[in-house]
């Protein structure tokens, strides 16, 4: 039986994403989780969250969950949702907090003055629903229209470094009103922005295929240099 663990570190309801996964997974085996050792034994990872990120930084070191994520991000299939997207990164403008590391870029904020195409202002924080543009082919999009509405809820998103260890990261962008990087991919890897949970079909699916997700080759070599130098 497939063990699959939704990490607990105190921020967000992680009802609705483990009954989501027990859903489209019925023969899986999943736990909300924040004991370290349950992280580690399980096959296959999910790293929700909401709030604030400097909360969640402060959060996941307190509840010693640290290491377990950065091992599971090292060699498990693993998938971020919202702020456990933003987290992957290296900072964030949202207190000027340090990331994880484990992908390149930084997390920036919605301008306060955001306007659509008729000049009328848009909220911050982007919510509601969004169509998604897919860029790179990816397993977890199979089965998914191009362009697909999923559900938002934030006012950060990533801005993935562009070239070098950055290129080929981004595996979807949404729009509001520019384009932003809205799902990022590599190895083992895939994190979105959008709430997969809340997202109806489109989202169901999303899961169901992290669900049965092997990557081919574990964690890119990129990945695996990022993480060996936090290490060291």
């Amino acid at each position: 039986m497939s063990t699959i663990a939704v990490i607990d570190y105190g921020m967000g309801n992680l009802r609705s994403v483990s009954k989501a996964i027990e859903h489209v997974a019925p023969g899986a085996q999943v736990c909300v989780t924040d004991d370290p050792s349950v992280v580690r034994s399980a096959e296959r990872v999910v790293f929700p969250g909401q709030g604030a990120m400097p909360d969640c930084m402060r959060e996941l070191r307190g509840r010693g969950l640290y290491e377990a994520v950065m091992d599971a991000a090292r060699d498990k299939p693993f998938l971020g949702i919202c702020i456990g997207l933003q987290m992957l990164f290296d900072r964030s403008e949202e207190g000027d907090t340090p990331g994880l590391g484990v992908l390149p870029g930084r997390v920036r904020r919605f301008a306060h003055d955001l306007k659509d195409a008729a000049g009328q202002k848009l909220k911050v924080p982007h919510m509601g629903w969004n169509e998604v543009e897919q860029r790179i082919e990816h397993p977890l999009w199979k089965g998914i229209a191009q362009n697909a509405r999923f559900y938002f809820v934030h006012s950060y998103y990533p801005d993935p470094v562009v070239g070098g260890p950055g290129a080929g990261l981004t595996a979807g962008v949404s729009r509001y009103p520019a384009e932003f990087s809205c799902a990022a991919a590599r190895g083992n890897l895939f994190a979105v922005q959008f709430h997969p949970e809340k997202s109806a079909a489109a989202g169901l699916q999303l899961l169901a295929n992290f669900a049965s997700w092997t990557p081919l080759n574990g964690s890119s070599a990129a990945v695996q240099a990022r993480l060996r130098d936090q290490s060291t």
